[in-house]
């Protein structure tokens, strides 16, 4: 019999091309959370018949229960979060509900019916907050220091997950994964925002200005495509209850969101395009550097990055270009 594998979060950026990931390899049954008439379709209408769907809105404990019985998945990819960080200051107890009691809930529901299932669980680079470049590259030992509810309610996961694993042997693949970025990454996101409005600029739809955030954190970028790999790798190889990071090492894939621009601008096909700073995209707080060190995942799954960050910026901005000329 197949194994049954449910993705939480399958309409998002990274639950989709995980799905898409999993059916080429044409031997599992694929489930589905949506939910209900509130869960925007277009980045899964490629795979949708191809999908098991379950309705369910994970902070219901009991419909969240109920989907576990159901379905009694092999291994889940919980990717379902309130992710983008700049609302998180105005809707605290939103983010905590989905990040933290979403999660929770699965876990308790795993529980409940004696699962073993596997159960990856994404954290974000953004838990480590605000270090300085001297604590470069971040590793396994770094102190958390989160400045933003969201990274707060993913360190609240985190944890929790742990006590499950800890309390109840429940299968909780660790990671924290750090900047990943694509084709179908929301255009409330960095660089997915640049190839958003230059895209627009290209097609007359905006004027020759990008609209910008702080531009001078900088990251390590990793291509989805290698993310959901490394999900992959994970669940097969990795140790349960145990902490992994995740992002490609290349000095080449480190660059400023301002550097991310001005490479974008140089990609399009319109001359002379201009970025301002644009004040509802400044959060409260920044986060300077998030580099990791993914040395110990590197050493337990041998997962190597294929795409490169020119790889990211072309395929972002070519998804906006044929998204933009279907609207």
């Amino acid at each position: 019999m197949a194994k049954k594998i449910l993705i939480t979060g399958i309409t998002g950026f990274v639950g989709s091309h995980m799905a898409d990931y999993l059916l080429a390899k044409k031997k599992f049954k694929i489930f589905g959370v949506k939910r209900y008439h509130l869960s925007r379709l277009d980045k899964v209408k490629h795979i949708y018949n191809k999908i098991n769907w379950v309705d369910c809105d994970l902070t219901d404990p009991i419909a969240t229960l109920k989907i576990i019985k159901f379905i009694k998945p092999d291994i889940i990819f919980h990717f379902a979060a309130e992710s983008f960080v700049s609302p998180s200051w105005a809707h605290p107890h939103r983010y905590m509900n989905v990040n933290y009691n979403g999660t929770l809930n699965i876990l308790e529901a795993l529980r409940q019916i004696k699962s073993k299932s596997k159960i990856l669980i994404p954290g974000s680079g953004e838990e480590y907050g605000m270090l300085k470049k001297s604590q470069m590259p971040i590793n396994e030992s770094t102190e958390l220091y989160p400045v933003n509810p969201y990274a707060v309610t993913k360190v609240a996961q985190d944890f929790i997950s742990s006590v499950y694993r800890e309390s109840y042997g429940i299968k909780v693949i660790r990671v924290r994964t750090f900047n990943h970025e694509g084709p179908r990454r929301e255009n409330v996101f960095g660089i997915s925002s640049y190839a958003y409005q230059i895209a627009k600029i290209e097609k007359g739809l905006q004027k020759k200005i990008v609209k910008v955030g702080y531009l001078d954190d900088k990251r390590n970028f990793t291509h989805i495509d290698d993310i959901v790999a490394a999900y992959w790798l994970a669940v097969q190889k990795c140790e349960v209850g145990r902490l992994y990071l995740i992002g490609n090492t290349d000095y080449k894939s480190v660059f400023t969101f301002r550097q991310a621009l001005q490479k974008l601008i140089k990609l399009s096909k319109v001359k002379n395009i201009k970025y301002i700073p644009h004040k509802p995209f400044i959060r409260p707080t920044k986060v300077p550097y998030l580099i990791t060190n993914s040395k110990q995942f590197f050493n337990k799954t041998k997962w190597k990055p294929k795409k490169n960050f020119d790889d990211i910026l072309n395929d972002t901005l070519n998804y906006w270009r044929n998204v933009i000329s279907q609207d």
